[in-house]
């Protein structure tokens, strides 16, 4: 979808339009085939990973909103532009909220946010939900910690994306295992 990344010609690039016709494409035919109501669509229309940045993200994100609620999907899941680079937290210039207010589904975002972040989020109106990725992977107990405003795990990136089935997934300590050791 993004122009720094799609050097394409034919109708698959150039454009906005064209450029987003294959993600909407499969979205259509998801939702025609399983149901809108079990689709849910990820963008990140700020992100500039591995170069794959966009000249105007802020009409990427309002075009694909708007295209989305052709097909009645149940939720949009968007990340921040503050978190155009990996693990870091940036002010930006930029904001979900005009992708938020065209979307007619639910609205959920990502992006570093931290307890008080999600509940400012969620009170302002700038999301239905919020998602929590790398906290809830560190915190296998996050809602229970974030209910009783208690400390966090810190995730330690280094062990994101091992071969090991142990180690960096599952051996995080639980709210429990911390007050014992207290």
């Amino acid at each position: 979808m993004k122009d720094q990344v799609n050097d394409r010609t034919d109708h698959y690039g150039g454009s906005l339009e064209n450029r987003c016709r294959l993600p909407l494409e499969v979205v259509e035919a998801v939702a025609n085939e399983i149901g809108p109501e079990r689709v849910g669509f990820r963008i990140s229309p700020f992100a500039n990973y591995m170069e794959s940045g966009d000249s105007n993200p802020d009409a990427l994100a309002l075009y694909m909103a708007n295209s989305l609620n052709k097909y009645n999907i149940v939720f949009c899941h968007a990340v921040e532009p503050r978190m155009i680079t990996v693990g870091e937290k940036k002010e930006s210039p930029h904001s979900l909220l005009p992708m938020r207010k065209a979307f007619n589904g639910t609205f959920i975002v990502a992006g570093g946010y931290d307890r008080e972040d999600g509940n400012r989020a969620i009170d302002n109106g700038h999301a239905d939900l919020v998602a929590y990725g790398r906290l809830f992977l560190a915190n296998p107990d996050l809602p229970k910690r974030f209910e009783l405003n208690a400390p966090l795990n810190k995730y330690n990136r280094a062990t994101f994306y091992l071969q090991d089935p142990v180690v960096g997934y599952t051996d995080y300590p639980f709210l429990e295992d911390t007050r014992k050791t207290l």
